[in-house]
C-alpha cells in the first residue's frame, strides 16, 4: 500500500473517531440537561448571559447539535456560537446568533475562516420527555433550518478570538 493512500485512510479514520466522540459527548450533554430539569426560562437566561458577554467581550461559545440527513439519521456537529440577542415574544423565545461550524462528518475539522459563518435563529421551548417517565425538559432547535436540532451550548467553553469571523 502506498503512503498516500495509507495517510488518506488514517485521516478518514481520525474523522470517524472524532465523530464518534462528538456523538457520545452530545448524548451525554442532552442527558445532563434532562436530568437537571432545566426549563426554557432558565435556559433563556443562560443565552441572555451569553449575549451580554458576547457584546462586552466578543465571547463565542462551543455548541454541539444534531443535523438530520436525507436518510433520516442524525449526526452530531460542532461549532462556535456568537449570541447577538434573545427575543421573547408571544410565548416564543428565539435566539439570534451567528454559527461558525468547526466539525461535520462530511468536512471533518473545519479551520476557522475557511468556511463562512452563518446567521441562525434558534428557538427555545419546553418539551415532554416521554422516555424519562413524562418529565418536562428543554429543547433548542434551529428555527430557520429544521435539519439542525437539539443544540447544546457550553457556558464553560468560550473563545474571544472568533468574533471578527462572526461579524462578516
Amino acid at each position: 500500500m502506498d503512503s498516500t493512500n495509507l495517510f488518506a485512510d488514517y485521516r478518514r479514520w481520525q474523522t470517524f473517531q472524532r465523530q464518534d466522540k462528538l456523538q457520545r459527548e452530545h448524548a451525554a450533554a442532552l442527558r445532563k440537561l434532562a436530568d437537571s430539569g432545566a426549563m426554557a426560562s432558565r435556559v433563556t437566561e443562560a443565552y441572555r448571559s451569553m449575549a451580554d458577554k458576547g457584546a462586552k467581550e466578543n465571547a463565542c461559545y462551543r455548541t454541539l447539535f444534531e443535523r438530520k440527513r436525507d436518510n433520516g439519521e442524525s449526526l452530531a456537529c460542532e461549532g462556535w456560537l456568537f449570541v447577538r440577542r434573545v427575543l421573547a415574544e408571544g410565548g416564543t423565545t428565539r435566539v439570534r446568533a451567528t454559527l461558525l461550524e468547526s466539525f461535520t462528518l462530511e468536512d471533518g475539522a473545519i479551520e476557522p475562516g475557511s468556511k463562512p459563518a452563518s446567521k441562525v435563529t434558534l428557538e427555545i421551548f419546553d418539551e415532554i420527555l416521554v422516555k424519562r417517565s413524562m418529565t418536562m425538559g428543554c429543547r433548542i432547535d434551529r428555527h430557520d433550518q429544521p435539519q439542525d436540532i437539539r443544540f447544546v451550548t457550553f457556558l464553560d467553553s468560550v473563545r474571544g478570538d472568533l468574533a471578527k469571523l462572526m461579524k462578516q
